[in-house]
């Protein structure tokens, strides 16, 4: 079986997001055209979800603050939003990506 060469993500300069962990979910602001994915960091544990509208709660995907960047596949003008486990706090830093 043939290999398929995957280009890595190039982070977008400027693009970055950091939004509050707390008790109520944020959201962030609409991903921009011609974006692909984006990497997400977390300074302290959290619940992340993704949409046109997203509202996070405490049984989406968690995100822990010792975990490394993840990276998710998105649709330009979607939103993600956080919310925190437990009493966590800190931020969650957004990066917008392509390749």
């Amino acid at each position: 079986m043939p290999w398929t060469v995957v280009s890595p993500p190039r982070p977008i300069a400027g693009s970055g997001q950091n939004l509050a962990i707390g008790a109520a979910s944020v959201a962030s602001a609409a991903f921009g055209a011609g974006v692909q994915m984006i990497m997400v960091s977390a300074m302290g544990n959290c619940h992340i979800a993704l949409g046109n509208a997203p509202v996070a709660t405490a049984t989406d995907l968690l995100v822990k603050a010792t975990d490394p960047p993840l990276l998710l596949t998105i649709a330009a003008g979607q939103k993600l939003a956080v919310i925190q486990d437990g009493a966590a706090t800190g931020n969650l830093n957004i990066v917008q990506a392509t390749h």
